[in-house]
């Protein structure tokens, strides 16, 4: 019997086992209308899920912890402490939480591949690398409060929680000297960029960022309108129209790039090539031309088209994640070495 791998949505998916019948089918205007709502209502609300899992379930200690957002809305994290001095605040993209995206249970397996999202692997790699962890929840995701009426804004509005991370971070007296670094996904991600462009005060002392498939909400109502044969800028059009009527948010409002050019810590921008929901190359490339800091890359995850893979692919390959963190933040090739040593150990 051949052993068959796990489903981490690191298989293509295929055109006919991304649209349904109320996209494959039926009249222009009638797709272009369940098209256009289906992206407005997840840009508007998102999807609040379940925290199914715990660090403990890897063996990790970590602490239920708790802090306000700019704003005040509460959000709920995880302390995961290791024996050092550095520290890095971790958030997750829309949809998510900081367990990850249960897309292997109903009904959240019809929306991203059918597979589950879990990011403590990866949050295990980054403990043994010798990494403090704080990852939290963002507003009306996961555990913590509702904000705005339940409203998401693709960052627009998250960035608060951005800030509200690093305040309590500074706040306590174990956390406040630590070398820190942050590590923000998708949604989060546009958030972190867009708040060390509005209070760029806060994030000073921040020595290294990573961002995983940060985007631009345009692109993914282009790429969906073309996948069913429809006018993309009609399409543009439309969802511009039903995300003010739900919002008061433009659509070209939510994206991270004219807020780029205040990026200024070391920089890892990491993208799914060939994603299947968004022009990656394209929306990608120029997020990443656009940041300001001196120090950057951008590295293209080519294994899968599956939008949902990119946020599995460091718990399977975190040598670059981790290797960026020690380069920026102290200890250099030597911290990263004593970490292979120790993984390589556990196996």
């Amino acid at each position: 019997m051949p052993v068959v791998e796990k489903n981490l949505g690191q298989l293509d998916a295929k055109l006919s086992d991304r649209l349904g019948d109320e996209q494959a089918a039926g009249s222009t205007t009638h797709k272009l209308a369940s098209l256009v709502e289906q992206y407005a209502e997840l840009f508007a609300h998102g999807a609040r899920t379940p925290v199914l899992k715990r660090p403990s379930d890897l063996g990790l200690a970590y602490d239920d912890v708790f802090f306000p957002s700019a704003d005040g809305v509460p959000l709920e994290a995880w302390l995961i402490p290791a024996d050092s001095d550095k520290l890095l605040i971790v958030n997750h993209p829309m949809t998510c939480n900081r367990y990850g995206f249960p897309g292997h249970l109903p009904p959240w397996n019809t929306m991203f591949g059918g597979f589950e999202v879990n990011f403590l692997p990866e949050l295990r790699h980054l403990h043994d690398a010798g990494y403090n962890i704080l990852t939290y929840d963002l507003r009306n995701c996961g555990l913590s409060g509702d904000g705005n009426k339940n409203i998401s804004a693709l960052g627009l509005l998250e960035c608060r929680d951005v800030v509200g991370s690093i305040r309590y971070a500074m706040r306590r007296h174990d956390l406040a000297a630590m070398t820190t670094g942050l590590y923000s996904r998708c949604m989060g991600g546009n958030a972190t960029i867009i708040a060390m462009a509005k209070w760029p005060e806060e994030f000073g002392h921040v020595r290294a960022l990573v961002l995983l498939n940060v985007v631009s909400g345009r692109t993914f109502i282009e790429k969906g309108a073309e996948m069913v044969h429809l006018d993309p800028e009609k399409a543009v059009t439309r969802l511009d129209e039903r995300l003010r009527q739900l919002t008061g948010f433009r659509l070209d409002e939510e994206t991270p790039l004219p807020y780029a050019a205040h990026v200024q810590a070391p920089t890892l921008m990491a993208q799914l090539r060939r994603d299947f929901l968004i022009h990656a190359e394209r929306d990608g490339q120029a997020i990443f031309d656009a940041l300001g800091a001196e120090t950057k890359e951008l590295l293209w995850i080519e294994e899968s088209n599956q939008r949902f893979y990119a946020y599995n692919h460091f718990g399977l390959h975190p040598e670059r994640l981790i290797d960026w963190f020690a380069q920026h933040m102290g200890g250099g090739v030597p911290a990263y070495r004593s970490w292979a040593a120790a993984s390589a150990a556990r196996q």
